[in-house]
């Protein structure tokens, strides 16, 4: 069995997961950012293999703003030679890795805006993780979301609403219970319904 941890290693000096305010965005920063992000990812990384530690959980703040209007940077062709360089570290050595998008992503919301928003962020995700050339291992975890007064009901809208996302999000996607709404059963009703692991 392959044991790890989450997002951030509080041993090497660095975190992996910088941002910073919608307000003080500029290209500059989210280079001088996201290249911070990077290299602790890969440091993280590196010190995990040394320490037999083969499970990581990527940060979701990775890229800050990715999947925000305001950023029009194509950080994917500008930072695709280091996300491929992280990647070999983690097919040379067979690591599982996941990421675990923030709770503000909520596929089964009553909002359109919401849903809308947390495609494009499970959309980031998928790139992120394409980018470093993983194979389909390498997954999305997600809650299913709210109950809104119908736990029924809001199950049937994460079916309608999965049913939209593209391919590469797809077969990243994985659901799993939570701590006070959607129970183990409530996962396996939906793999009955669209195969989602």
């Amino acid at each position: 069995m392959k044991i790890g941890y989450p997002c951030i290693n509080w041993t090497i000096g660095c975190k992996g997961d910088h941002t910073f305010r919608l307000k003080s965005y500029y290209e500059e920063r989210l280079v001088k950012t996201v290249e911070n992000n990077l290299n602790c990812l890969s440091r993280m990384l590196k010190y995990n293999v040394e320490n037999n530690l083969l499970f990581f959980r990527i940060t979701s703040d990775l890229i800050p703003f990715a999947s925000h209007p305001i950023c029009k940077f194509n950080w994917q062709k500008y930072f695709k030679d280091t996300f491929e360089e992280i990647g070999e570290i983690i097919k040379d050595n067979n690591m599982r890795i996941s990421m675990h998008p923030d709770q503000f992503i909520v596929l089964n919301s009553k909002k359109k805006d919401v849903v809308k928003r947390s495609i494009k962020e499970l959309d980031y995700h998928a790139q992120v993780i394409d980018l470093m050339k993983l194979d389909k291992t390498a997954k999305i975890q997600l809650h299913i979301g709210g109950a809104y007064g119908d736990k029924k009901e809001s199950l049937m809208r994460f079916v309608k609403n999965y049913k939209k996302l593209n391919r590469r999000i797809k077969e990243r996607l994985v659901i799993e219970n939570d701590d006070r709404i959607f129970s183990f059963k409530d996962c396996l009703f939906l793999f009955e319904e669209i195969k989602i692991p």
